[in-house]
């Protein structure tokens, strides 16, 4: 399949393509509980940064635009997942918090993510997963720097 799509001939297209899969298991894994996968990724991003984040880091984080977060914040402020604060040194600046029931929720989340990275990662040794996950990231930071020098 991979060969007929042209995929394994070139690294972009072969990239593009897990990560589709990927995005793809998380989604059927977080649709039962009625929450995007942008929305499960602010709530384990949140968790990992203790329970508050500036949106603007929010916004950096998910590589979006600042009104696509709005957007996303305001559907999970109606779920009681989040809320938002002004920061006490800058009126400008808006601080995003994890809610009793968005960090519940988290647990929930976790699981579906961990489920579909251990489907991703499923036969690699964990020296192989180490490397992979090593390899990506540099391949990020690479792209990144890239972009920058555009």
């Amino acid at each position: 399949m991979l060969q007929e799509a042209g995929c394994a001939q070139y690294l972009g297209p072969t990239l593009s393509l897990a990560a589709q899969l990927s995005k793809t298991a998380v989604d059927v894994r977080v649709s039962q509980y009625g929450i995007t996968p942008s929305q499960t990724r602010i709530l384990l991003f949140l968790h990992q940064n203790g329970g508050q984040l500036p949106q603007c880091e929010l916004t950096r984080c998910l590589r979006v635009k600042p009104s696509t977060v709005n957007g996303m914040l305001d559907r999970m402020e109606e779920k009681g997942l989040v809320r938002r604060s002004i920061s006490g040194s800058d009126a400008r600046r808006r601080l995003i918090t994890l809610t009793e029931k968005g960090g519940q929720q988290h647990a929930l989340f976790q699981r579906q993510f961990l489920d579909a990275e251990e489907a991703l990662l499923r036969g690699f040794s964990l020296e192989e997963q180490t490397l992979f996950r090593s390899l990506l990231l540099r391949a990020i930071q690479n792209l990144e720097e890239d972009l920058q020098s555009c």
